[in-house]
């Protein structure tokens, strides 16, 4: 066996899981997307662009996705506020408590994602302790609505996200020569000047691989719209599950989640060329 064929008879396995279960149930969807439905006869295989038409030519869709990007946006800004700064600040600390904030920080990560989420729904409730607590002090007279609100969704999102922040922010801070910062201050930078100009630029990979998990699965999720958000604020993957389960219209779901996958990679690919081609040389260090 020649040298040159060794890694691929070695990943052989791990490619054939790989395409059992992400390729092929990615390339059933994108093929069911193009059959056609109707009501009293199901799903028909015949090549339609209908499902594809429909959703581009409804403003209702429009709004859906409007929603979702939006809120993917919102949470990736908050996330990324959050975990790098988190981040920062686990790595500064010394042992042990490096290691006992760090498990803090990922051990929600151990819990169910709809378990956190009920949680924010008990706190977000008319009667929950976030409303009782802004009553109690005087800053509000009646419940806030955080339930069934963009908002609320974000707040939950980003509790369930920013873990996958600190991870990869962590690992890049762990890269970097402490003597830079040291360099830095001595000769007369502010200690914000240093985070600005000589760590963030050094982190930058770490960031954007944090920003891109976070982004999509943000964009993709559904457990936590679905609780939080509810019938009124329909998010893409609540809106392909009711095509799927409740109205049978497989074709419909199946472009729905489609054009939500291209929106999300060209999203995430045009990110990623924006920031490479501003912090080039620290990508090209990170590669080398």
């Amino acid at each position: 066996m020649s040298a040159r064929a060794n890694p691929w008879v070695l990943s052989a396995p791990a490619l054939v899981v790989y395409a059992t279960f992400l390729v092929v149930p990615m390339a059933l969807v994108f093929l069911i997307s193009f059959f056609n439905f109707q009501f009293y006869g199901g799903m028909q295989v015949t090549f339609t662009w209908k499902n594809y038409f429909e959703i581009f030519s409804d403003g209702y869709y429009y709004e859906i996705y409007a929603r979702t990007f939006g809120v993917a946006a919102a949470v990736t800004v908050a996330c990324l506020v959050l975990g790098t700064a988190e981040a920062y600040v686990l790595s500064r600390m010394a042992n042990p408590w490096k290691g006992l904030f760090l498990m803090v920080v990922l051990g929600p990560l151990l819990i169910s994602v709809v378990v956190r989420t009920l949680g924010w729904a008990l706190l977000f409730g008319s009667t929950g302790l976030i409303n009782k607590a802004l009553i109690g002090i005087g800053l509000i007279s009646t419940p806030v609505d955080l339930m069934y609100s963009n908002l609320g969704v974000g707040i939950a999102l980003t509790h369930v996200l920013v873990p996958f922040m600190v991870i990869s922010v962590w690992a890049s801070l762990q890269r970097i020569n402490p003597a830079t910062e040291a360099a830095a201050l001595s000769l007369g930078a502010s200690q914000f000047t240093v985070i600005r100009r000589v760590i963030v630029p050094q982190v930058m990979p770490g960031i954007l691989s944090g920003a891109i998990m976070v982004f999509a699965m943000a964009a993709s999720s559904f457990a936590t719209p679905a609780i939080i958000g509810g019938r009124r604020l329909k998010n893409v993957a609540t809106a392909a599950y009711d095509e799927f389960l409740n109205t049978l219209n497989w074709p419909l779901g199946a472009a729905l989640a489609v054009v939500l996958l291209l929106a999300t990679v060209v999203v995430l690919l045009s990110a990623n060329r924006i920031i490479e081609r501003k912090y080039g040389a620290v990508f090209n260090q990170a590669g080398g």
